[in-house]
């Protein structure tokens, strides 16, 4: 990670004559449907005219499938729109029999949601991509191996640019798991290539890991820039596509239903969790921490995955939000400088 750092750092040097502007960071939290708030947010952060080009843009789960649009900017907002209020859950998967999920490796099968990501990631926006890549700036998508239980981290730029003749198919793959929630959604099989001998790793949700991510902890920018003679500003926005807390429910004393409620509340305290962990790595770091999340002002009930009307609501609750100049959080939830 700070080889590839310092190749960016290189490339945007060049790109921009030695004099680097500041360097804004992007990242994008998991969340299902609730990425209609993040879509909606950056779309009405263009509509007010000072949303910044992001040198770093990464995401996980549903932040994976609008990371691209956010990476190439606001002439991408059009198409992230349609994907969060056009959608509908037999447009993103299909239920299995009880018996084929339990004979499966999911409860649905996600081609639909291949169809719509290959509708989007075409040849036009991967050289897109390609052309920013070289302008030093990043995209990274993370998906969980779960052969190895551990995460990816994608580096969709340097695909994007290669001269691989499968990079379209490996990316629209590697979006796929990164929002095969397990269980739910069926993993995506990679094929890898290590010493001659071929080899298929199951991948699934980045969200196995982590809701959110900037760069790893163990990449130390404040030291690296100092080795390197680095002098530039960054200043890091974290769209959690969620509310803190998971929403009070009167669980039954069912299986199911306690497994689901169990399952929702560990979602929801990793992604506050994520969002102490980024907060420390920026401190320690110098880059400015900036915060967004789904708050108690929004009232719409939930119906059911995917409802256009709650999306479409979402989306106009992120996108006046952005417009009107969000009030962006400096801390962690409850924390106390």
């Amino acid at each position: 990670m700070a080889a590839l750092g310092l190749q960016a750092y290189k490339r945007a040097q060049a790109a921009h004559h030695g004099q680097l502007p500041t360097n804004y960071f992007l990242a994008i939290s998991g969340g299902g449907d609730d990425g209609a708030f993040g879509a909606g947010l950056l779309a009405g952060w263009s509509a007010r005219g000072d949303r910044p080009v992001f040198g770093l843009v990464t995401g996980i789960s549903t932040g994976a499938l609008s990371a691209p649009f956010a990476f190439l900017g606001e002439e991408y907002d059009v198409k992230l729109k349609q994907v969060y209020t056009n959608t509908s859950a037999g447009d993103i998967f299909n239920k299995r029999s009880l018996l084929a999920a339990v004979a499966n490796d999911a409860m649905t099968d996600t081609t639909p949601l291949r169809n719509i990501i290959a509708s989007f990631v075409d040849e036009a926006m991967i050289k897109r991509i390609a052309e920013e890549y070289a302008k030093g700036r990043l995209l990274l998508i993370m998906t969980t191996n779960l052969d190895q239980g551990r995460s990816v981290i994608w580096n969709i730029g340097a695909i994007a640019a290669s001269e691989y003749p499968g990079k379209r198919d490996l990316i629209i793959d590697i979006l796929r798991a990164s929002a095969a929630i397990p269980g739910l959604f069926p993993p995506v099989m990679l094929d890898v290539s290590i010493d001659g001998k071929r080899y298929q790793e199951m991948h699934v949700d980045g969200g196995a890991v982590a809701q959110a991510f900037l760069y790893p902890p163990t990449l130390n920018l404040k030291t690296n820039s100092a080795l390197y003679g680095i002098q530039r500003k960054r200043v890091a926005y974290i769209l959690r596509n969620g509310r803190l807390f998971r929403p009070e429910e009167n669980v039954k004393r069912q299986t199911l239903s306690i497994a689901t409620q169990a399952i929702s509340t560990m979602t929801a305290t990793s992604g506050v969790n994520d969002t102490y962990r980024m907060y420390v790595t920026t401190k320690r770091d110098g880059v400015s921490f900036n915060l967004a999340y789904i708050d108690s002002d929004f009232t719409v009930p939930y119906k059911g995955p995917f409802d256009q009307g709650y999306m479409r609501a979402l989306f106009e609750y992120g996108y006046n939000k952005g417009k009107a100049g969000y009030h962006w959080h400096k801390t962690p939830p409850g924390y106390q400088e």
